[in-house]
């Protein structure tokens, strides 16, 4: 009897907790959206980079209430959101606005585990567009500006015993303020896509000691075969050591120890490099030591690769990976989904889109205008997929914002938003920096909010010199940096051409099909051009891919063609936004884009 009662009780929950939720909304979605589960969202481990084996996951469903702008926590809440999906989308279960003038509450509880006694515990957000305060037991325990990068605080000081009340406020301006944005506005059309507020990447809670490693960076070195690693820590005091170890198929390679704050130099003896075509990672062990005692120790990786530019026997500079030339091709990748919007429905389907680029033939990605979370670049260093990461754009457009200021031909930022701009490029560097596959770093795009160039690059080089930097992929040109970027629709030309640099298509094609039953909207399709089926976009395609090819020998060092998916309003993508059509003839597109990638060898 007690065995019926129990499980009747687990399925009247188990109704219960469904009966809270379901995507909303008519629009397309993929068919990941049904495998969700909402007591089980998105379980991977969210930090690939630097992994521990105790953590708790708080996605779920939490309570949520939009209130204006100035209001305390309310009394009650409106009902239930999913996380970590934005309100504004389908599988948030709510799909309501926000708006810049109201604030949007989330609610939930929480218990820590008994296992964590004595232990430090870290609350970690993966991303939260935008201003995101943060109360735990009626508590203020801090604030976090930026939409795209990791934060987390140690609540240790702040729990109580027993159930914990965790209130998470936030607030985005979306297109009516200064911050990075990306292609959110707040009435999306044309090439314009919803907003995205709110939590939208794993929240997630840590236990650690007193002393604990909080960041990796590997910075390798093939020409003297070394690999440079930063090893931060928090609360770390003089004669605690760090040590690294280098594995090969569970063979330590390479070891050294420090006192923190100092660089570990290993050699890497007969390194194997890491590329596309052969994406090997070599596995990472960092131990803590405080009085000769291991107090903490995370999992990581790291690869062996070298990205530069060199001059060919032509002149021509060109785009090296590990001092050989290599002409990089690659989508432009905009990572929305039409039921998730920023955040994908699921692991697996966060690894299609990357895994598809592979198969269609393409060595590169080009990031645009947004930040992904951290197992997206693990899935490309393991895939084998360069990465071009733009920084999201925001503030006043030349093109869009006939207000704007300008001087010469850069815009000028108030204070505020030259501010934040350099804090929220700074800290997306430091979040992907650690990550092989990003080879390329882009400032600024299509002269959109274009300010200080020549400053902001050089600021960039000094501070990751292991990168190329793109100055601004089809924006204002100035002599900086180490590419100059040329965007042309939707065919392929070279109007522009710059001898001491790498000259690149940062973005053509934009070839558009739209497919009954896959569309976000029935009418005002965006596309450069409009096909009415697969052969003739594949034909337009070619055409463009062999027109590419003729001008690779007079300069071009790679190309980025627009784009992976269907966005929105958009139909230019080679698969359609809900994921279910490929819309080229798949092994003609592969045949092409390897002949293209493999056109400097």
């Amino acid at each position: 009897m007690k065995r019926v009662l129990f499980i009747t009780a687990i399925i009247m929950l188990t109704l219960n907790v469904f009966g809270q939720w379901k995507p909303v909304g008519d629009k397309i979605k993929t068919d990941w959206a049904a495998q969700i589960d909402p007591q089980n969202v998105l379980p991977e481990y969210p930090r690939p980079m630097m992994e521990r084996s105790d953590w708790q996951n708080l996605n779920g469903l939490w309570d949520y209430a939009v209130l204006p702008r100035g209001n305390a926590e309310p009394d009650r809440y409106e009902g239930k959101i999913l996380v970590p999906f934005a309100i504004e989308s389908s599988l948030s279960g709510v799909q309501k606005n926000v708006g810049a003038e109201n604030e949007l509450w989330y609610r939930r509880q929480f218990t820590i585990p008994s296992g964590w006694k004595n232990k430090h515990v870290v609350l970690h957000f993966g991303a939260v567009d935008w201003k995101t305060e943060v109360f735990l037991n009626d508590v203020k325990i801090g604030t976090h500006t930026g939409g795209y990068t990791p934060f987390h605080f140690d609540i240790t000081p702040f729990l109580k015993s027993g159930e914990q009340k965790l209130v998470v406020k936030v607030w985005d301006g979306t297109d009516t303020g200064y911050q990075p944005r990306g292609k959110q506005v707040s009435r999306p059309e044309g090439i314009w896509y919803t907003a995205v507020t709110g939590i939208w990447q794993t929240v997630w809670l840590e236990p650690v000691n007193e002393k604990y490693i909080n960041n990796v960076k590997p910075v390798p070195a093939i020409d003297v075969n070394k690999l440079s690693v930063d090893v931060c820590t928090e609360n770390a005091q003089p004669g605690d050591v760090v040590e690294v170890k280098v594995l090969d198929a569970g063979t330590v390679v390479a070891t050294a120890k420090s006192v923190t704050g100092q660089t570990l130099e290993l050699n890497i003896p007969d390194a194997k490099l890491w590329s596309p075509d052969s994406p090997f990672l070599y596995d990472m062990e960092i131990n803590l030591y405080s009085n000769g005692k291991i107090v903490d120790k995370v999992k990581s990786y790291c690869a062996m690769r070298k990205i530069s530019t060199k001059r060919d026997r032509r002149g021509v500079t060109r785009m090296q990976l590990n001092n050989k030339d290599l002409f990089q091709f690659g989508p432009l990748d905009q990572g929305w989904w039409p039921d998730g919007l920023y955040t994908a429905p699921t692991d697996e389907a966060l690894k299609y889109d990357i895994q598809k680029t592979k198969d269609f033939g393409f060595n590169m990605i080009r990031k645009h205008v947004k930040v992904e979370p951290a197992r997206w670049y693990t899935y490309c260093d393991r895939l084998g997929i360069l990465v071009w990461q733009d920084m999201p754009s925001g503030d006043k457009s030349p093109r869009w914002d006939w207000h704007a200021y300008f001087e010469g031909n850069e815009f000028v930022r108030s204070p505020e938003s030259e501010a934040n701009f350099r804090k929220e490029w700074k800290e997306i560097i430091d979040f992907v920096s650690p990550y092989a596959c990003v080879v390329v770093w882009v400032p600024f795009n299509e002269a959109w909010g274009q300010f200080k160039t020549k400053e902001i690059v050089e600021w960039t080089k000094s501070y990751d010199p292991s990168r190329l930097v793109n100055p601004a992929s089809g924006g204002n040109h100035y002599h900086t940096g180490d590419i100059l970027d040329l965007h042309k629709y939707p065919s392929p030309e070279m109007f522009l051409y710059d001898g001491y640099r790498a000259t690149v298509l940062g973005e053509y094609g934009g070839i558009g099909l739209p497919i009954e039953g896959h569309i976000w909207q029935i009418e005002r399709h965006w596309g450069y051009v409009q096909f009415k089926n697969s052969k003739e976009v594949t034909d337009e395609y070619i055409k463009f891919a062999e027109q590419l090819k003729k001008l690779i020998p007079f300069g071009f060092s790679a190309a980025v063609y627009t784009q992976t998916t269907d966005v929105e309003g958009e139909v230019n993508g080679l698969m359609t936004y809900d994921r279910k059509i490929i819309k080229l003839e798949e092994d003609r597109l592969k045949k092409i884009n390897q002949e293209v990638c493999k056109s400097l060898q």
